[in-house]
C-alpha cells in the first residue's frame, strides 16, 4: 500500500509493508508532473523461507529412497486385521532365514519409517514385535488372510488371544 504525502518542496513517501512502517524522503523536482509520480512501484522485498524448502528437499528424498525399496521388492497393502507371514533375516553367528506369522494389531506409514506391530503366539504366550517394513532384512511379506475390522489399532487383542488360533 502506497499513500503520497506532500509537504512543501518535498515529497515524502510513505510505505507499510507487513505491518512495517518506514519513511523515505526523497527530492523530486515539482518539474515532474503527476503520472509518473503515479506508475512508480516500489520493489517488494520477497522473505525466502529456507527451513521449507529444506523440508521440501528431504521429502523429494524420501519419496524416491521409498520409490526405490518398492522396485526391488513387493511391499503389499497391509492395513490392522491382516494376518501376514514375515521372511526376516537374522543376524546371529550366520544368517538364517526366520518365518513369523502373526496378526497386524497396528500400522504407522511415514515413508521410509513405515512399521507395523505384529501380535503372534510364541509356545502359548502372546508376543508384540514391532517391525520396520522398508529394510533389508525383510525378505518377503505374505498376506495370508485379511480380517475385516473397524478399528485403526487393535489392542484389545492383547487380553483375546483366540483370535489368531485357526
Amino acid at each position: 500500500m502506497q499513500t503520497r504525502l506532500f509537504w512543501g518542496a518535498h515529497v515524502l513517501t510513505r510505505l507499510t509493508t507487513r505491518g512495517i512502517t518506514t519513511l523515505d524522503e526523497s527530492q523530486k523536482s515539482e518539474s515532474q508532473d503527476a503520472s509518473t509520480i503515479a506508475t512508480e512501484v516500489v520493489p517488494r522485498i520477497k522473505f525466502k523461507r529456507l527451513d521449507k524448502t529444506a523440508t521440501h528437499i528431504m521429502q523429494a528424498g524420501r519419496r524416491e529412497a521409498v520409490e526405490e525399496v518398492r522396485t526391488q521388492r513387493e511391499i503389499p497393502d497391509i492395513r490392522p486385521g491382516y494376518i501376514i507371514q514375515l521372511r526376516l533375516e537374522v543376524h546371529e553367528n550366520k544368517r538364517r532365514v526366520s518365518t513369523v506369522k502373526g496378526i497386524v494389531i497396528a500400522g504407522r506409514n511415514v515413508g521410509l519409517n513405515t512399521t507395523i506391530r505384529l501380535r503372534r503366539l510364541v509356545a502359548g504366550v502372546g508376543v508384540e514385535s514391532l517391525l520396520p517394513l522398508m529394510i533389508p532384512n525383510v525378505k518377503e511379506i505374505k498376506v495370508l488372510d485379511k480380517k475385516k475390522v473397524r478399528r485403526a489399532k487393535l489392542y484389545y487383542l492383547r487380553d483375546k488371544m483366540n483370535a489368531l488360533k485357526k
